[in-house]
């Protein structure tokens, strides 16, 4: 299991626009038609990481949570499917009926999406203001595969409840760790 960090795009950021196929409606979706009333969560996830698999039940429950406070989550795979068939399109459907997403769960075909966010591990979480203004970027919480530390996604729970507090988000902020993605080899 490969352990690589985020990249940690610079705060303040404005999100980059997307437009993708929602894997569960098989509809195009933007972002601009996503996000939340009070924020945003965008999270690059996939299929097959353990990293992943690790956190899904509390992310699930997290994001139901903050939801209904006016915080969308939106997920995204961008893994290269040829190299990687488990997080092909119709697994990504059966994942997210299967982990019960109340999420969008994007795929990434061309890859530019996640070159245009930086990303670079799965899971890899971003946070933007209603503006769609980056305010925090990292972990979801201390926990890895094997580590016994509980799942309870307390590092990005404190920024989405700093930001709908309108209380400053501490800028002191832990990489994610997770799998790589996938990329396309040209």
């Amino acid at each position: 299991m490969a352990m690589t960090a985020s990249n940690m795009m610079p705060l303040g950021t404005k999100a980059p626009s997307f437009n993708l196929i929602d894997t569960v409606t098989d509809k195009v979706k933007s972002l601009e038609e996503l996000c939340g009333e009070k924020g945003t969560v965008i999270a690059f996830i996939c299929n097959h990481c353990p990293f992943v698999i690790h956190v899904n039940p509390e992310m699930v429950k997290v994001a139901n949570t903050y939801n209904e406070k006016g915080i969308r989550f939106i997920a995204i795979s961008s893994n290269d499917v040829s190299n990687y068939p488990q997080d092909a399109p119709h697994l990504m459907k059966e994942k997210a009926v299967e982990e019960g997403y109340i999420f969008p769960y994007l795929y990434d075909k061309t890859q530019e999406v996640a070159k245009a966010y930086d990303a670079a591990c799965t899971p890899d979480y971003y946070l933007f203001d209603e503006n769609l203004e980056l305010v925090y970027r990292g972990q979801f919480d201390n926990s890895r595969p094997g580590n016994g530390i509980p799942v309870t996604g307390s590092d990005l729970k404190n920024a989405m409840n700093a930001l709908l507090d309108g209380r400053e988000i501490d800028e002191i902020q832990k990489p994610s760790i997770g799998c790589n993605i996938k990329w396309k080899v040209a």
